[in-house]
């Protein structure tokens, strides 16, 4: 890895996608420790979804939007975040892809080596961390859902894409990943292992949390590893989970991977819902609920970067004393 940041006495990876690895990562750079994120490559749609057809590539969004979370508060890191945000208007063949997503994909082809294309995107912008995939082929979600046949609503159904699953109108009963022999990033199973903490959460719970329970060799990593893994529930739920709350969303998380051993749920206190229930829930897997003011005070379901880092703060603390 090419990195001149200072070594530190704690390891975190957090695992994700989208907008809540974007939200965890931004709390966990303010935070002294050596930092990996570790990202879902499943998505099929906009820019990523051409650039992944068109080259034969992993999807780069979701790994765009971790490095640009990963930027510092200084004008270097705010500019450079703006630049790989940046998406191009128009009306050409060039509408709708965005700059860091054709960074990326220019590196991987110069390189040919995923993780040193991402490392070096990284050096580049001097991000608090490192960026890496969950494998190193493209993934795509295979879902079984139901509620599509109106004559049968208890039939499932398969439906398959990042897209289309998270937009599906019906209910997800559980997914799994194609296709078969999946090869996770070594550098990824490496650093979950060797972390003192690892985050799962928050984030769109089927298409971007859960797939990191079914990569062959990531799965183990979380099962074996010693680090302390806290789950980062939601704060509302999106539209592949509508209707779920806390108590939903671990218990889906439990039935997807029911050998995981947790040590935190974190959960905001005004999204907590039945908390003796989720404390119960939790129990069975060895984990404490945490409750903590977490989210933005403008009431929007977004995650406070402060907040949240406060909150993996005291976590952190806790695995010292």
């Amino acid at each position: 890895m090419l990195d001149d940041s200072p070594p530190y006495q704690q390891r975190v990876t957090a695992l994700g996608g989208g907008h809540g690895l974007f939200a965890s990562l931004s709390a966990l750079r303010r935070l002294p420790v050596d930092l990996t994120a570790v990202v879902t490559v499943a998505d099929d749609g906009g820019s990523s979804g051409r650039l992944r057809t068109e080259f034969g590539v992993l999807p780069p969004g979701d790994l765009r939007m971790a490095l640009a979370a990963l930027c510092g508060d200084d004008e270097w890191g705010e500019t450079w975040a703006r630049v790989l945000q940046h998406r191009f208007a128009g009306t050409g063949e060039m509408k709708g892809h965005v700059t860091g997503n054709l960074l990326i994909v220019s590196l991987w082809e110069l390189l040919g080596d995923h993780v040193a294309a991402l490392d070096w995107v990284g050096r580049l912008l001097g991000a608090r961390g490192r960026v890496l995939p969950m494998a190193l082929t493209p993934v795509e979600i295979s879902a079984q859902v139901s509620g599509l046949d109106a004559d049968d609503p208890e039939r499932l159904s398969t439906v398959r894409g990042q897209v289309a699953v998270a937009t599906s109108q019906g209910r997800i009963e559980a997914i799994s990943l194609l296709p078969d022999g999946l090869v996770a990033c070594p550098e990824a199973v490496a650093s979950v292992r060797e972390s003192d903490m690892v985050v799962l959460g928050p984030g769109s719970w089927f298409t971007s949390v859960l797939p990191h329970l079914m990569v062959p060799g990531l799965a183990e990593a979380l099962m074996e590893t010693g680090s302390h893994l806290t789950v980062v529930l939601n704060l509302a739920p999106e539209e592949e989970t509508d209707g779920f709350g806390p108590l939903e969303h671990l218990a889906v998380l439990l039935d997807h991977a029911p050998d995981l051993a947790l040590g935190t749920v974190l959960v905001d206190r005004s999204e907590v819902g039945d908390l003796p229930a989720l404390e119960a829930l939790a129990g069975k897997c060895g984990a404490r609920v945490v409750v903590a003011d977490v989210a933005m005070a403008d009431g929007s379901p977004r995650h406070d970067p402060v907040k949240l880092g406060a909150a993996y703060h005291e976590l952190l603390m806790g695995l010292d004393s």
